[in-house]
């Protein structure tokens, strides 16, 4: 009985977290649908949102070029190297505004205008509802760019078997940990009557993690990988992905990584506690 008992609870416990994963992908999959939609509705806009991003993926490489054209290394690193951070860091931010970034824009709003309440009354979690509900169709076009850029310069760079094999993973635990820490950031808007602010510091901690993180000064740098890992975001992969015995960046990365998902956890519920209603 006892074995029986606990072999109906396992598969019982599977077809729970099955049926909740069917249940968010389908979810997610009609938040897709309206997001091409509304993109659809206004062309113009459309266009526009894909010429800003490959305008500043492009800006963003040149300017590394023509730096080079100055000097001949950047710490230890070469032209090469340098662009391929820059194009895994371009890789990393084109995830985050395909997936996440209109959402921490409409989150504040949602909270003055008192439509969050409506997230807190589904069987969903409201962080998925929140942070997950709107996607940018226009910058997911744009791997067209990215991707390829990545790869050239991997190329030149001369990666690895392996390294090829570990990118795609690299990319996404720099974008995990990316949007674990401005989804933690986003909780201070819970107790602000205006979180524009928030935003902004988030677009701040984006530009210093768009560089290789030797070329802060020490101090700068250790609070950057330690107390606020943003230079981890980018950092850790390459480095790896450049010399695999230099692994302990990534294995920060990836535990930074669970604290940090556990500490929205906290902070969320800590924010839900303190909200109140703009509709009540």
């Amino acid at each position: 009985m006892g074995l029986a008992a606990g072999a109906s609870a396992l598969y019982g416990g599977r077809d729970l977290m099955i049926k909740r994963i069917k249940q968010y992908g389908s979810i997610y999959g009609a938040f897709v649908s309206t997001s091409f939609s509304e993109a659809m509705s206004f062309r113009a806009h459309f266009v526009l949102l894909i010429v800003m991003d490959l305008v500043f993926y492009g800006t963003h490489l040149w300017s590394i070029d023509i730096l080079y054209d100055h000097i001949h290394l950047i710490g230890t690193w070469r032209r090469e190297h340098l662009l391929f951070f820059a194009s895994v860091m371009l890789a990393i931010n084109q995830l985050t505004m395909t997936l996440v970034s209109e959402n921490y824009w409409q989150f504040p709003l949602m909270i003055r205008t008192g439509n969050f309440d409506f997230h807190l009354v589904k069987p969903v979690s409201s962080i998925f509802l929140t942070f997950f509900r709107t996607i940018r169709p226009g910058s997911m076009f744009n791997m067209a760019f990215t991707a390829p850029a990545v790869v050239y310069f991997g190329l030149q760079v001369d990666l690895g078997f392996w390294a090829w094999i570990a990118l795609p993973f690299g990319i996404v635990l720099g974008f995990l940990l990316q949007n674990s820490l401005e989804m933690l950031f986003s909780c201070a808007m819970f107790w602000m009557i205006d979180g524009t602010g928030v935003n902004f510091i988030r677009i701040e901690f984006q530009q210093l993690a768009r560089w290789p993180d030797f070329v802060y000064p020490s101090m700068l740098r250790g609070a950057l990988t330690y107390l606020v890992p943003v230079l981890l975001i980018g950092s850790a992969p390459v480095r790896f992905l450049l010399a695999p015995s230099d692994f302990w960046p990534i294995l920060g990365l990836v535990v930074f990584l669970l604290f940090f998902w556990a500490l929205l956890g906290f902070f969320w519920r800590m924010g839900l506690l303190a909200y109140e209603s703009a509709s009540s």
